[in-house]
């Protein structure tokens, strides 16, 4: 009978933010798969974790996968786990999961912690439409993926280090015009944890003077349509007219 494998959401920063249920998983699996043994070993001494650790991130899922799958195949019960946050996003895990499915292996993913959930409440941007971007591509590409991006209308939220913070707002503000509202969300669940809300253009300014630190994440308000646009300025106009006085 084949095992299962768990997809573990660990703390982005806050400890206390890991679920009872995620650590008792982590407790009675017979092996974690972790992005660092090094960063995870703080969170599973933490909790009195014990379960034998291995590696696994982007430099080895390519051959990781087949043997992690022969053992799930053979009756294991494995754990995945991200540095911080829910594993797949922006983080080693899609191709494991993907071959797990294709075998009929079991996959069953905890609801947790990632940070671009709380960064988007925060921004105060519109959140009931939005597209997560994750990192965007360093070189080739990203000209490109920007230029797209312009007209986009949902909500966009990326992902980026606090090194290239200035320099991809710059970029955004190019592409998309400095008046665009947007946040940056810095520390999420993290004791320093901050959100600077304005357009991109104060952004660049705040975060020129004001050296970045910790994992970031950018909200973007999406492209407003001329349609949407006008609908408000008529709407505004039938209140005023049902609010005017008569002569």
């Amino acid at each position: 009978m084949a095992g299962k494998l768990f997809i573990v959401p660990t703390p982005v920063g806050n400890l206390e933010d890991m679920s009872p249920r995620g650590i008792e998983v982590l407790k009675n699996c017979s092996l974690i798969l972790a992005e660092d043994t090094r960063t995870s070993s703080v969170m599973t001494r933490h909790f009195n974790i014990t379960t034998p650790m291995i590696s696994h991130h982007k430099f080895n899922e390519h051959t990781a996968v087949a043997p992690i799958v022969e053992r799930l195949k053979g009756g294991e019960i494995i754990a995945l786990i991200s540095d911080a946050g829910t594993p797949a996003i922006s983080d080693p895990g899609f191709m494991l999961v993907r071959e797990c499915r294709r075998e009929n292996i079991v996959v069953e993913t905890l609801p947790g912690p990632t940070a671009f959930v709380p960064a988007l409440v925060n921004s105060g941007l519109p959140c009931e439409r939005f597209t997560f971007e994750g990192f965007l591509p360093q070189k080739k590409g990203r000209a490109t993926r920007l230029a797209e991006l312009a007209s986009e209308q949902r909500t966009m939220i990326f992902y980026e280090s606090p090194l290239r913070l200035v320099k991809t707002l710059q970029e955004l503000a190019v592409t998309m015009g400095e008046g665009r509202d947007a946040s940056v969300s810095r520390e999420i669940s993290k004791i320093h944890n901050t959100t600077e809300n304005g357009t991109l253009k104060e952004l660049i300014d705040y975060f020129t003077k004001n050296n970045p630190k910790g994992e970031i994440v950018i909200v973007v308000s999406g492209k407003r349509d001329d349609k949407s646009v006008r609908k408000v300025h008529r709407n505004k106009y039938r209140k005023d007219c049902e609010t005017e006085p008569d002569e």
